[in-house]
């Protein structure tokens, strides 16, 4: 198979193309980020964290884990391992002891422009066969995709 060549899903997904194509393209993606984080010594999954107290430092990590929608566990870890990095420190709210306030270390601060650069570095390699109306078109579709699955998420057991 060549590069130029996508990969034909299964006999089993033939009524799920859309669905196995979302499925190579996140992998594909994800992949490239991942090998693209590495440069940076972060985790994929980590700058997503930053790039949320980049915004706004000093959130709680229930905050942070609202934002960027993933789990406790995930999001509990990735503080940790930052946190051991020297990234970003955590300390008990002074309104309440059980709630963590994660606040930037210089370290963290420092990574900002680099991540923007490699999120940058990453659109430029993902879009470089799209015009500006099938990136705009794409963007639309993706956003109405995962708001119906999870909406459907939300309303009904998992299947």
């Amino acid at each position: 198979m060549s590069d130029t060549t996508p990969p034909q899903p299964p006999g089993t997904a033939r009524d799920g193309r859309l669905s196995y194509a979302i499925f190579q393209l996140a992998r594909a993606h994800r992949g490239h980020a991942a090998a693209m984080l590495r440069a940076l010594n972060l985790h994929p999954g980590q700058e997503l964290l930053l790039m949320q107290l980049f915004d706004r430092d000093g959130q709680t990590q229930a905050e942070l884990l609202e934002r960027v929608g993933l789990d406790h566990s995930t999001v509990s870890k990735s503080l940790r391992r930052m946190q051991e990095a020297g990234l970003l420190t955590r300390e008990p709210a002074l309104h309440d002891r059980r709630v963590m306030v994660v606040h930037l270390t210089d370290a963290g601060r420092a990574l900002k422009e680099p991540i923007a650069d490699m999120w940058r570095a990453l659109e430029e390699i993902s879009v470089r066969d799209l015009t500006p109306d099938q990136i705009e078109m794409f963007t639309t579709w993706a956003r109405t995709i995962e708001k119906s699955v999870r909406d459907h998420s939300r309303q009904a057991p998992a299947q």
